[in-house]
């Protein structure tokens, strides 16, 4: 096991909110959705508890608004509430002024409910990119101290290949804390979770996890979704097919791979280990 900890992160949303799913999915409609972010977070917190591992949590303000009880034990674990804006809106697609009211309004409300300051937020998507870097000014004026919307990649929803690979300041008293990659063939590759954790086997996620720990010295940053360990959740009907697989793939497996994920290296949460004065000056490219 590496000696550096790597920061453990869960983006929290339902199914139906998926990005992906939007032209599938009217907003409208989400409340006429089964939700089932409420028992697979539970399930989370079970699975972290048992491995003795404390993460981050970035929240959807409309999942806290319907469930509060859900912010308050993510809380009450002792795990950090970080915000992922209100209603799963890409960045990319708001006006300046439309994204400050959906970041001010989903820190407030995960404030008031959780009853502790919120420092982080990580944009839908991850969608923050060279078009809108507005986006950094209204995160700092907004009282945010880092954000984790960069995934300094090439990919057909997201990605600024471009950008540094490890926590860098953006703004004064804010910093951006992108997704973890591994530097191989002259590009970034992806190393870090979401599909690509389901579709890989799990040895070559632990190689890339380790090679970035031993090579870099510098902390990864992974990332999941509570609906990716469920596949029991209902199936979106007329999706297309590449939609399909990457939504479904390997679901019934992902929960026992998080698992050994979490016996296989060190964890903790974006804010202890990117926020303190000892950890800056060893995180910081």
């Amino acid at each position: 096991m590496s000696t550096l900890r790597n920061a453990m992160t869960i983006d929290v949303e339902d199914y139906f909110q998926v990005s992906a799913f939007a032209p599938y999915i009217a907003r409208s409609d989400w409340e006429r959705c089964e939700c089932r972010v409420e028992r697979n977070v539970d399930r989370i917190l079970a699975l972290l508890d048992a491995r003795g591992v404390k993460a981050t949590f970035f929240t959807l303000g409309w999942i806290a608004e319907r469930y509060p009880s859900l912010v308050q034990r993510i809380a009450g674990a002792g795990h950090e509430l970080a915000s992922h804006g209100y209603g799963h809106e890409r960045a990319s697609d708001l006006s300046p002024d439309a994204f400050r009211q959906d970041v001010v309004r989903a820190k407030q409300l995960l404030e008031d409910i959780g009853g502790r300051p919120v420092l982080g937020y990580r944009a839908p998507s991850f969608s923050i990119g060279t078009g809108n870097l507005w986006a950094f000014d209204v995160l700092q004026q907004a009282g945010y101290r880092y954000s984790s919307s960069v995934y300094p990649i090439r990919h057909d929803h997201y990605g600024m290949p471009d950008s540094p690979r490890f926590a860098y300041p953006v703004r004064d008293g804010l910093l951006e804390v992108p997704i973890t990659t591994l530097a191989m063939f002259g590009r970034n590759l992806p190393a870090s979770g979401g599909g690509y954790f389901r579709l890989l086997p799990y040895a070559l996620s632990r190689w890339m996890f380790r090679r970035v720990n031993a090579q870099a010295r510098r902390s990864a940053v992974f990332y999941f979704h509570p609906w990716e360990i469920d596949p029991a959740q209902p199936r979106v009907a007329g999706i297309d097919a590449k939609t399909r697989f990457r939504h479904y793939v390997n679901l019934p497996r992902n929960e026992a791979k998080l698992d050994r994920l979490l016996r296989d290296f060190s964890w903790g949460r974006m804010d202890e280990i990117f926020l303190t004065p000892e950890a800056r000056e060893v995180q910081i490219a």
